[in-house]
């Protein structure tokens, strides 16, 4: 029987607006509809709308393919070949149901919705959220169903610069927030209870200034990195609402620890069961071996996803915890991959290289990647971090943009999940804003007296 595409979306429209008719039952005062997409770096692409509107969104918008070709600075990479080489198209964009959530800011009045873009009746190929729905079908293919948690790293500064920063210090684990921060976060965990984001646990980390939140895990994936956009959102608003900024930079500050994004990460299957569960407490299970194979084989060449920008790489510097190679370990904040304490029914690996400034929809599908690959392949089981000897069997993470481009232009495993075509189109973009960086003269060249 052929598949009815004009059925399933006469059923999508349906369900967003009986979406539409709740979220208006529970917001009747809602004014504005902020609507967006997310580009190859995250950051949040659209436009406000009136109530009026609303409705009609349910046979789509149209926004211009170049929104994926965009750098960090806004601009389209003409390079790319997705701009005015070919006159700018439009493509057609659909809400992603269940994404209509208040704003951060005067909820009562504005809300937001993700949106996903098409091409003709198939899922755009460059939209980082739908490669990352690409690779979760593999998996479900295969009766893995991914359970997934993050921890998410930022500072708050103050805007004005006034205030001293003794007034604000707050040290590793301290219970004792600031008032000034204090209030942030308060407000940041009340919008989330709004959106629907469970938030398990938000701590002080190990540099004055720096938090982390802990979101829930959940077996859809999809919508946690929706939870993490979300939450990127509302942090930043609300830090300016109270007269602060908030920084998701991988490194914000030489003289301070880097802000990562961790997950972490068990597998269940057909039946949601752990497949990483044992019987024995020191014993880990093959499945979670052979997964764990597969992520450090792909790391080196992940590097430039899960460290995006010129920024990323001044993360990776001795000290904070930050994983210098491709490796695993048992219950050590060194290693690449580490498998945390639990019991025998939960256990899981925590993933800890990518960055904060990271796009999560990307970095989850190189994760998943690795996952696949490992669990479908018969690859040699790594030794632990603390078994590594002999200098050769130490595999050292890049700290360089450019060699990272490299790798993963040259990895065919990769390009086998992802598509030659977005690799192609990460490239470029990061090429371009690598080179204009590189094109900026620095203070420290000026000072040279040469």
């Amino acid at each position: 029987m052929p598949f009815n595409t004009q059925s399933l979306n006469n059923v999508e429209s349906t369900l967003f607006l009986e979406e539409v008719k709740n979220y208006l039952c529970s917001y009747p005062k809602t004014k504005h509809i902020d609507i967006c997409l997310h580009d190859i770096n995250g950051h949040i692409r659209g436009k406000r709308i009136d109530i009026s509107c609303l409705n009609k969104l349910a046979d789509g918008c149209y926004f211009p393919l170049s929104v994926y070709a965009m750098s960090l600075d806004g601009k389209v990479i003409e390079e790319t070949g997705l701009g005015k080489f070919i006159g700018e198209p439009d493509f057609l964009c659909k809400p992603i149901l269940g994404s209509l959530k208040p704003c951060p800011i005067d909820p009562e009045l504005n809300a937001q919705l993700f949106l996903t873009m098409k091409d003709n009746e198939s899922d755009c190929q460059f939209e980082p959220r739908n490669l990352l729905k690409g690779i979760l079908s593999k998996l479900h293919e295969k009766n893995y169903y991914p359970c997934m948690a993050a921890e998410l790293e930022f500072y708050l500064f103050n805007n004005n610069g006034s205030e001293s920063e003794i007034v604000n210090n707050s040290q590793c684990f301290d219970i004792n927030t600031p008032s000034g921060y204090q209030g942030v976060l308060d407000e940041v965990e009340r919008i989330a209870v709004l959106q629907g984001i469970n938030i398990t646990g938000m701590v002080a980390e190990s540099s004055s200034g720096q938090y982390e939140i802990n979101i829930q895990h959940s077996n859809d994936v999809l919508k946690l990195c929706d939870q993490v956009m979300l939450l990127k959102r509302t942090i930043k608003q609300v830090a300016l609402k109270h007269g602060l900024s908030a920084s998701f930079l991988a490194k914000p500050d030489m003289h301070k620890a880097g802000s990562g994004m961790h997950f972490h990460m068990s597998i269940l299957d057909q039946n949601k069961q752990n497949v990483f569960s044992t019987e024995t407490k020191d014993l880990l299970s093959p499945q979670l071996l052979k997964v764990i194979s597969g992520l450090v084989l792909l790391l080196p060449s992940s590097m430039a996803v899960i460290a995006p920008n010129v920024n990323s790489f001044r993360r990776f510097r001795i000290g904070n915890h930050v994983p210098l190679e491709a490796n695993w370990g048992v219950n050590n904040r060194n290693v690449a991959i580490r498998i945390p304490c639990s019991d025998t029914a939960n256990q899981r690996l925590e993933y800890r290289v990518a960055g904060a400034d990271c796009n999560p929809y990307l970095t989850v599908a190189m994760i998943l990647v690795g996952a696949l690959h490992g669990l479908t392949q018969n690859l040699e089981v790594p030794k632990q971090a603390n078994q590594l000897k002999r200098k050769e069997e130490h595999i050292f993470l890049t700290t360089n943009q450019l060699e990272a481009l490299a790798l993963f232009n040259g990895n065919n495993i990769i390009k086998e999940y992802l598509g030659k075509d977005f690799i192609d189109l990460w490239c470029t973009v990061k090429h371009a804003e690598y080179q204009n960086i590189y094109n900026q003269i620095t203070v420290i060249e000026q000072n040279w007296d040469i």
